[in-house]
């Protein structure tokens, strides 16, 4: 097994430079970044469509129609 494919992603103790013993970090020191694994978790195959559905966009725009639709006649009737 090569040293890039370790099964233990968390760096040797021994070779980190910065810590102390028992994995400790002295005050003033970054410690050690993280380190990815771009393989954990299940394969996410779902994606959601983006934006909104035809169904909710088609309520919302028939609202805004019935709401101007209301003020302009009550707009007309106040000028008869």
């Amino acid at each position: 097994m090569t040293a890039s494919h370790s099964p233990d992603p968390d760096p040797d103790p021994r070779t980190s430079t910065g810590l102390e013993p028992g994995g400790g970090v002295p005050p003033g020191e970054t410690p050690p970044a993280e380190s990815s694994m771009p393989g954990a978790g299940p394969r996410e195959t779902h994606s959601p469509t983006k934006g909104w559905a035809k169904g909710p966009m088609t309520a919302i725009i028939a609202l805004v129609v019935l709401i101007a639709a209301f003020f302009l006649v009550y707009a007309l009737v106040l000028l008869l």
